[in-house]
């Protein structure tokens, strides 16, 4: 069991982004797209859109996050313990 235990840390630290189809108030059918997570970044939902949309490029709807905290929060100069939450939804074209 011990063997497992750093798979599995690297395995949780690691993240991907998730997506779920989605509908808009008007009718057109989107993808939600979570990346949320510190092993996450913007660019992971950007990303995750565009395999999502197999290459046929995207339009962006919509876009929720944490904001950034300021330098005077941090400790040490890094954001300790701040779940970060960014979300994007997308139109495939």
């Amino acid at each position: 069991m011990n063997r497992f235990l750093p798979l599995i840390a690297i395995l949780a630290l690691s993240g991907c982004a998730t997506s779920e189809k989605t509908y808009l108030g008007n009718g057109e059918t989107g993808l939600s797209i979570d990346c949320s997570g510190e092993a996450n970044s913007w660019a992971s939902c950007y990303e995750k859109a565009d395999a999502s949309c197999a290459g046929t490029g995207y339009r962006i709807v919509g876009t929720d996050g944490t904001p950034s905290t300021k330098e005077s929060d941090k400790t040490l100069g890094v954001d300790v313990g701040n779940y970060k939450n960014r979300s994007v939804v997308v139109v495939c074209k």
